[in-house]
């Protein structure tokens, strides 16, 4: 869809926002439930257990959650979906053993996973785990997944025997997947996404075998290896932690249903309310995550504080003000651990004294879109000096900000993360802003209800 949304004249932002879930933990959350098995234990006994059946709840409704439900429906599991709440879903486990090749024994099936990352890659490893030996699986995607790499997982699981037949480009998706993964002593290479270990702890607790995992390499947004970790407990697995980069896996476990499994507020979608609150002084409550979220990107909002913004943080809330008397200061900061929520700060910083500097952000660049790129270029749209390095990027604002046309690679967080200019008086105007369906479909519709202007904001679409 092609379309263009234009902001300006934006002066306030005060408030509640209530957040959509959390994308990250709403694909765990389907893929796990559809792994729980009525065993009552690990022991594996079936006897007077409870059905394997998560009632999934707050769920987001995007095109990434589209593709991990229409892929586990597409494997037969059964799932209910609540005809008054969309949010709600009821997903029946099958262990692993999915209906599809109980029907179909010998056959290959075709998944289509669009440009959904946190689908690919645990979908990749657990069907590598739970493959029958006579079957077979295509993982595909759109364009841009194609070119997105998968080598770190793959050789990981080609190095447990894993049968993996690349279709067009090695280490890249599409690829035909068939059983035969072992486990053992197995290392995986971090420095690129941290969703390759996260889909090989999902995983590796379904195969016969215990597996001793190694991380290598600097390991990127730990937070999210943490997140699985919490998840992973929740439905009844067991991993263990031996050292800083080594797990112990025991094999032969099986999930369990926590009967009913809320997923938590969008943390990374939370930096651009937090961010707008702290340009235009709020007060703004944004509802959903707080200080008992298991996502590190919760962290921004410890950084907004550094630069100067007033932030209170309670169990499910954070709530942000500023001074406008106090201007923001530009932020210096390694934050490997927070990619997504960091991409927030390059478009804070042209509202911020000094030069933003925004440090050891390398795995930008094989995200939805080169990240680093795609920002160096639009933000010199805008009159900002720009200086990009390979993990890296700083940022000036200039005297006065340009009106600008920003392009948004198809990358729902550019389209969300440039929604701030809306605050400076020469405005922006965002193309494709349906781009934010990927996690956020009602994004700008809650941006134009929630932000305040001294004059008519202008907001156009067109097919």
């Amino acid at each position: 869809m092609s379309g263009r949304i234009a902001l300006r004249g934006l002066s306030s932002c005060t408030g509640e926002v209530t957040l959509p879930g959390s994308k990250s933990i709403a694909n765990r959350a389907l893929l796990m439930a559809a792994l729980c098995s009525n065993s009552d234990s690990n022991s594996g006994s079936h006897s007077g257990a409870a059905p394997a059946v998560t009632q999934v709840t707050n769920l987001l409704r995007s095109d990434d959650t589209e593709r991990m439900l229409e892929a586990l429906t597409a494997l037969g599991v059964r799932i209910e979906l609540n005809a008054n709440d969309p949010s709600q879903v009821t997903v029946h486990g099958c262990s692993g053993d999915w209906p599809y090749w109980q029907a179909n024994p010998t056959a290959t099936l075709e998944l289509f996973l669009g440009n959904a990352g946190t689908a690919v890659r645990p979908l990749t490893a657990v069907l590598a785990a739970t493959l029958p030996a006579t079957a077979a699986v295509v993982v595909a995607g759109d364009a841009r997944m194609h070119e997105r790499p998968l080598a770190a997982l793959t050789d990981t699981l080609q190095a447990g025997h894993a049968s993996i037949k690349f279709l067009q480009q090695p280490g890249y998706p599409p690829l035909r997947l068939g059983a035969g993964l072992c486990g053992g002593s197995l290392q995986v290479d971090g420095s690129a996404s941290s969703q390759y270990i996260s889909a090989l702890l999902m995983a590796l607790p379904l195969l016969a075998d215990d597996t001793l995992l190694e991380l290598t390499g600097e390991v990127v947004s730990w937070p999210y290896i943490e997140l699985t970790l919490a998840m992973l407990r929740r439905f009844g697995i067991t991993i263990a932690q031996v050292s800083a980069h080594e797990f112990f896996i025991a094999g032969g476990q099986r999930y369990q249903s926590p009967q009913q499994y809320w997923v938590e507020g969008d943390a990374s979608a939370a930096s651009y309310w937090l961010a707008a609150a702290a340009i235009s002084g709020g007060p703004l409550t944004v509802k959903g995550v707080g200080a008992d979220s298991i996502q590190g990107d919760i962290a921004f909002a410890d950084y907004l504080a550094q630069m100067g913004a007033e932030v209170d943080i309670q169990p499910q809330q954070i709530r942000v003000s500023r001074q406008l008397s106090e201007p923001l200061q530009a932020l210096d900061a390694d934050l490997n651990a927070i990619p997504d929520a960091a991409m927030t700060f390059a478009t804070l910083a042209l509202f911020a004294e000094g030069t933003t500097n925004i440090r050891n952000i390398a795995n930008w660049r094989i995200k939805e879109t080169d990240r680093l790129h795609a920002m160096a270029t639009e933000l010199r749209k805008v009159g900002a000096q720009v200086v990009e390095h390979a993990d890296g990027i700083e940022i000036t604002a200039p005297a006065q900000l340009q009106h600008a046309e920003i392009a948004t690679y198809d990358d729902h967080r550019m389209a969300m993360c440039f929604s701030l200019l809306g605050f400076s008086a020469s405005g922006v105007t965002i193309l494709d802003p349906d781009c934010c369906r990927k996690t956020y479909p009602r994004y700008f519709e809650d941006f134009c209800a929630v932000t305040q202007t001294s004059s008519k904001v202008h907001r156009k679409f067109t097919e």
